[in-house]
């Protein structure tokens, strides 16, 4: 035990090594009491005591369990042997799988169960009867053999499932390590098959070599780092995971992780999809294209052809795979590695159409192009792509690598082909829309500069690379507008139709936004935000169309409801599933009020507008967040609102204590900067929009709306949004007055209130 423990003290050990010296270590504790117990209780027949299972491959990462089994040929006193083992090691402190079977018991019960056989094959002699070891290992492969026709299938359902409950390695901002696709628990799959007869070539099992012993190494220093058993390595422990593993930083071990979960899970794909036709009936051949052949589900190059003499092969072969839902075979992905020539500059007639055919598969493609980014075929496409592969983005907006990203915006841009003019452009923008991100500066644009460069090659007109560099440019502007903007202000309808132009580009850009959404993470897209946007499109196409601004600036708010909610001229509370609408006197304050109750309920803010009239009632209506827990509980809120507006609620105190208690999980990696305040006079054509930006904290829509009513301001409009750890705030504000704020003094209050009540 001693020397377990200065293995796992010693900081010179890593990843794979430290796992070999910990087997080591324990191998030698685990005679050490095979010999006293033996010595102690004499069994009268032969035992042997072995490793299964992790411990069996040699696998400890330092909290891992001990699985052990106890062996034997019909001991009586068996029992008493194991007693005298397993407890001075649960007396240790650590986790032990036991048990203690003959070898014919374990071969039957490996029969009926998946991990009883799937241990049996990584059995290791600690101590005892050599013999009965060897036995017990080969029986269990051969049993695992003669049933591989049941188990195959039973351990690719393992596979997907995992896949379902724990998502990619390669692709997750908190991957898990051990179980999630591309992770160490399908390497160990992967082994069980070849060991079942399925064929793995020396390349592949090279990759998984390399993939293990990165996860691995992440896996030491994860258990190292938090002093127990982890296995999924949340954002917050990757900067230190980093530095035991000997990154220069976190980036760059998410980096090294999503390539080793991407070659894992390709491999993973190829193996799986072998043992899949296996089962199927034969197919006759189907000539796809010249040269280009469908056998039994895969796509094959014909042998006959040099794809050295034809640069456009490569995107012929990989559109019609997409095309069919097939997998490109081995050789063919091989000859096109090792001879298919980069797409010259600029590209042949035609290629253009075979790139745009690719993408408008959608979902489809995205296997291809994994094949395609696996053999550096991708990048003999797109040479501008190689500074996105694996990028991180290590936030909780974004779910993907940025390449990853690009391919998934694409595919689901292409579900829009049938709703825009030139689906061939929206494909095409979405591709390119974050190309900028591996490189230098603004990714916007260098990305637009690089798209002015690439749309000639490609075979653009002058007119459509005008159209792609419009969507790059643009790409956040529907979204950015939609969500921090009062939409029923002339001024924010111009903005965007004066950048826009024409009708093309604005349902392109339409398009764009739900794809690029979609692909970025379920915090980025949803039903407020697609109404949202769906409504500037609305807009803004009347006035493309020749509509005066008046009549694409319609008002929502207040409706018929709550304008004889207001003549009531009483507090008066009503809310849906997910608004409150809130009607009282017009004082100073009350939007802050409002903000601080939902804030003191755990209830997130998405967007907010207010509206007074000149009986001196005030209207605000809150669109909230929805808790995954389910429907929101109105009748304690809806007291506490009438309470607060009544001066009956003690608020900041509330806020205080809860916030005591308040843990929020961070979201985004490396630190966030100061908190900002930003005016745009020219935002609005009737107030001043006052943007904030600062590092989440609990109740900080209350307290910037606080600061606002006592430096006078009239809150009329509100858009709230949290990215990552930070929240954007924008606000829509005219002076006591009724005016914009101008005064360049009381803008510098306002500034400083904000900024007080965010630091103090």
């Amino acid at each position: 035990m001693e020397r377990r423990r200065q293995v796992l003290n010693d900081p010179n050990l890593r990843g794979v090594k430290l796992t070999r010296e910990l087997c080591a270590a324990t191998d030698e504790w685990m005679r050490q009491l095979w010999d006293a117990a033996h010595e102690s209780v004499k069994p009268s027949k032969r035992c042997a005591l072995v490793a299964v299972g992790g411990y069996g491959r040699g696998e400890l990462a330092p909290f891992s369990d001990l699985d052990v089994m106890l062996v034997h040929d019909g001991a009586k006193n068996i029992d008493d042997l194991a007693s005298k083992i397993w407890y001075p090691i649960w007396d240790s402190g650590l986790k032990l799988g036991h048990s203690v079977s003959t070898v014919k018991q374990a071969i039957d019960l490996a029969k009926t169960e998946l991990d009883s056989a799937t241990a049996l094959l990584s059995v290791r002699l600690l101590a005892g009867d050599a013999d009965l070891a060897q036995e017990l290992a080969r029986e269990g492969l051969k049993a695992w053999r003669n049933s591989a026709d049941q188990r195959l299938p039973d351990l690719m359902k393992r596979v997907r499932a995992r896949q379902a409950e724990h998502g990619e390695v390669a692709f997750l901002l908190e991957p898990n390590l051990k179980e999630g696709y591309g992770g160490l628990r399908d390497i160990h799959a992967l082994l069980w098959a070849e060991a079942a007869g399925v064929d793995i070539t020396r390349s592949d099992r090279a990759a998984l070599d390399a993939g293990r012993d990165v996860l691995m190494a992440l896996r030491v220093a994860l258990h190292r780092h938090q002093g127990r058993a982890v296995e999924v390595m949340h954002l917050e422990d990757q900067d230190a995971v980093a530095t035991l593993c000997g990154y220069k930083n976190a980036d760059a071990l998410v980096a090294s992780l999503s390539n080793a979960g991407r070659s894992v899970a390709w491999v993973g794909d190829e193996v799986w999809a072998r043992v899949a036709s296996a089962k199927a009936k034969p197919l006759p051949d189907q000539h796809l294209a010249p040269g280009v052949i469908l056998h039994n589900g895969e796509v094959h190059l014909d042998d006959t052809i040099d794809p050295s003499t034809d640069p456009t092969l490569l995107l012929r072969v990989a559109a019609s795979a997409a095309r069919h839902k097939a997998r490109i075979d081995r050789p063919t992905l091989d000859r096109l590695a090792t001879s298919c020539p980069p797409m010259p500059s600029p590209w042949p007639v035609g290629a253009i159409d075979d790139l745009v055919g690719l993408l408008l598969t959608g979902h489809d493609a995205i296997p291809v192009l994994e094949a395609l980014d696996q053999r550096g075929l991708w990048v003999k496409v797109l040479p501008e792509w190689a500074p996105n592969r694996s990028k991180p983005q290590r936030n909780a907006y974004h779910r993907f690598t940025v390449d990853r990203h690009l391919w998934e915006a694409t595919a689901n841009a292409a579900s829009w082909a049938d709703r825009v003019a030139r689906p061939d452009l929206l494909v095409l923008g979405a591709l390119f829309h974050d190309i900028g991100k591996g490189y230098p500066g603004d990714h916007t644009e260098v990305g637009v500069a690089m798209v002015q460069r690439i749309g000639p090659r490609l075979g653009l007109s002058g007119d459509d690379t005008d159209v792609v560099c419009s969507m790059v440019k643009n790409h956040l502007l529907l979204p950015d507008v939609a969500t921090r903007r009062d939409l029923a202000d002339s001024a924010t309808i111009m903005s965007v139709a004066d950048e826009v132009r024409s009708p093309l580009v604005l349902d392109l850009l339409h398009g764009l936004t739900e794809a690029d959404s979609l692909a970025t993470g379920t915090a980025a897209w949803g039903s407020w935000k697609a109404e949202l946007v769906n409504d500037l499109v609305r807009r803004v196409h009347l006035v493309l169309g020749g509509a005066d601004v008046e009549e694409a600036q319609w008002r929502l708010f207040p409706d018929a409801e709550v304008l004889e909610m207001m003549a009531g001229g009483v507090i008066t509370i009503g809310f849906d599933e997910n608004s409150v609408t809130v009607v009282s006197p017009d004082r100073p304050g009350t939007f802050s009020k409002v903000a601080g109750v939902l804030a003191l309920h755990g209830l997130g803010v998405l967007g907010a507008q207010a509206h007074s009239d000149e009986q001196g009632m005030a209207a605000s209506q809150f669109r909230v967040l929805v808790p995954a827990h389910g429907p929101i509980e109105w009748g304690p809120i809806v007291t506490n609102l009438e309470r607060a507006l009544k001066g009956q609620l003690a608020i900041e105190y509330r806020l205080a204590e809860r916030a005591k208690t308040y843990r929020r999980k961070r979201r985004s990696a490396g630190e966030l900067g100061p908190p900002r305040v930003t005016f745009f006079d020219e935002a609005s054509s009737n107030a001043t929009v006052i943007e904030v930006r600062a590092p989440d904290q609990h109740g900080i829509l209350h307290r910037v709306t606080k600061a606002m009513a006592e430096v006078g301001l009239d809150i009329r409009h509100a858009s709230v949004q949290t990215i990552g750890d930070e929240v954007v705030d924008a606000f829509y504000v005219r002076t006591s007055s009724g005016d914009k704020l101008v005064d360049a003094f009381h803008r510098q209050e306002v500034e400083r209130a904000i900024l007080f009540t965010l630091t103090s």
